[in-house]
């Protein structure tokens, strides 16, 4: 986006938005639920990341490809999951397509007991393929993995990772 469209992009801000991420990635057999250890970790990652966007003027650094793609799930599917495990599903299938490591992402949020999969979700396939289908729509000026849209086979694909 930066490179693309000249989008601002602000290295502090990454930084804190990633390094939130890592704390829940290396403590995610530690994060239960009921337990208040688990809410201060899960509660400083999300402090973080609502200073890294109020250093960015936006909610670009917590808030991409996988939130269109939960957006896109509650327009379409008849019964969305949860926000958070949408964009969790969302973020691991995003991570996929950046060539990242989401097994890495699959695997914390699994130990923490969230959904990783649409079956899980509770959501049938077809209307993930067409929430990929359909993500890069939400907010066009926010230029994204997702770019102009994908394929119907590459959406068919990510579904299934």
């Amino acid at each position: 986006a930066n490179r693309l469209r000249n989008e601002y992009f602000g290295e502090y801000a990454a930084a804190l938005s990633r390094m939130a991420a890592r704390v829940i990635i290396e403590n995610a057999d530690s994060i239960k639920p009921e337990h208040e250890t688990s809410a201060r970790l899960v509660l400083k990652a999300l402090v973080s990341n609502g200073v890294a966007m109020s250093i960015a003027g936006s909610s670009r650094p917590a808030s991409g490809s996988e939130h269109m793609f939960s957006h896109a799930l509650d327009r379409i599917a008849p019964k969305p999951a949860l926000h958070g495990e949408q964009c969790g599903v969302g973020t691991i299938m995003m991570m996929y397509l950046h060539g990242g490591n989401w097994q890495e992402i699959r695997d914390a949020l699994k130990k923490i007991g969230a959904p990783t999969t649409a079956r899980e979700l509770g959501i049938e396939d077809k209307y993930i393929v067409e929430a990929l289908l359909q993500a890069h729509s939400i907010r066009p000026e926010r230029y994204t993995i997702l770019g102009n849209g994908l394929t119907p086979s590459a959406a068919e694909k990510v579904a299934r990772i």
